[in-house]
């Protein structure tokens, strides 16, 4: 399922196809449990250009089974490295999603970072714009009118990959990152974990930490069992090898 790829090789594919278009998802443990129980989900994920590891246990896990995966590569790390590559190819970017304001500090600390990247367009849809068909149209719209490169959407998933799904269909040409909460964490509204925590594959505590009460139960009761499961199964693949 995971594309063995360093984010280096993720940013040069990328370069390579401007033209021809794809998407990425960025898997992590709650993704894949997410996509264990819903094969609707299995569908969505299927169609993917890309699917990278943007989590500690799924690089564990192939590491264990005997496949290897170079490394992490997570969606807010994309937003940083995408944006620069598309700064120096000419490429512009539209960043979707986070609430009201998040999206223009961090597009302009990207251009910040990256000089001369074109910002195609920000928008801020409000929550449950999906569930409205002329809201979701409006969105759709904005972003088809931009004609951007890349687009970059925080919505989690899997409600930004189905968006990645729908304009596809409409503007198949342009390439797409789910990054999840890679947009506040882009705009200083988030920190992520120091470097030691992400090497050491514990991102997640720090943000446990940061927000107990929206990720305790996904966390700790989900997906905590369901990563311990993944090395089992991965450890068992590898013995009857």
């Amino acid at each position: 399922m995971v594309d063995a790829l360093t984010e280096a090789e993720v940013v040069h594919q990328v370069r390579e196809t401007w033209q021809d278009g794809g998407w990425i998802l960025t898997a992590n443990v709650d993704i894949v449990r997410a996509i264990s129980r819903d094969r609707t989900l299995v569908e969505l994920a299927s169609t993917a250009t890309l699917t990278v590891a943007d989590g500690m246990p799924l690089v564990w896990a192939g590491r264990i089974a005997g496949e290897e995966i170079p490394e992490r590569v997570t969606g807010s790390s994309l937003v940083h490295t995408l944006s620069r590559a598309a700064a120096l190819d000419g490429r512009s970017v539209f960043l979707l999603g986070g609430a009201p304001g998040v999206a223009e500090r961090a597009a302009a600390v990207l251009q910040a970072n990256s000089p001369g990247l074109k910002i195609a367009g920000i928008a801020a849809p409000p929550v449950g714009f999906d569930e409205d068909k002329d809201s979701l149209q409006s969105v759709i719209d904005s972003v088809v009118l931009a004609q951007p490169n890349l687009v970059l959407i925080g919505m989690g998933f899997p409600k930004q990959e189905k968006l990645i799904q729908r304009l596809r269909a409409i503007m198949p040409n342009a390439w797409y990152v789910g990054c999840g909460a890679g947009i506040p964490m882009a705009s200083g509204d988030a920190k992520r974990a120091p470097e030691p925590l992400q090497r050491m594959g514990l991102e997640w505590l720090h943000r446990l930490v940061m927000e107990p009460r929206r990720l305790a139960r996904r966390y700790l009761r989900d997906d905590l069992p369901f990563a311990l499961t993944l090395l089992a199964g991965a450890a068992v693949r590898r013995l009857r090898r």
